[in-house]
């Protein structure tokens, strides 16, 4: 299992585009994806988990990628959240 924080710095938060592309990002590996905000987890691969979450620009989300590709997953979906979110 690979785990990673971010800090968001979107001025809005994970909001629904971003959110979409996250998870289209999260369903191109086959690892199983979650992300959690204070005590709350979610799928990254469904828009509505990561919506759900509510995430806020200065919070911190903690991503967790288990599976047969998850150093590939989590280095890609680390890069991706410090160009997008």
């Amino acid at each position: 299992m690979k785990e990673f924080s971010y800090t968001i710095t979107d001025p809005d938060g994970i909001h629904a585009r971003p959110a979409g592309f996250l998870v289209n990002e999260a369903a191109k590996y086959e690892s199983s994806v979650t992300i959690s905000k204070d005590g709350k987890t979610g799928d990254a691969k469904r828009i509505f988990s990561v919506m759900s979450l509510g995430a806020r620009r200065g919070q911190t989300i903690i991503v967790r990628v288990e599976g047969a590709d998850e150093n590939a997953a989590a280095s890609r979906l680390e890069d991706f959240m410090k160009s997008n979110l």
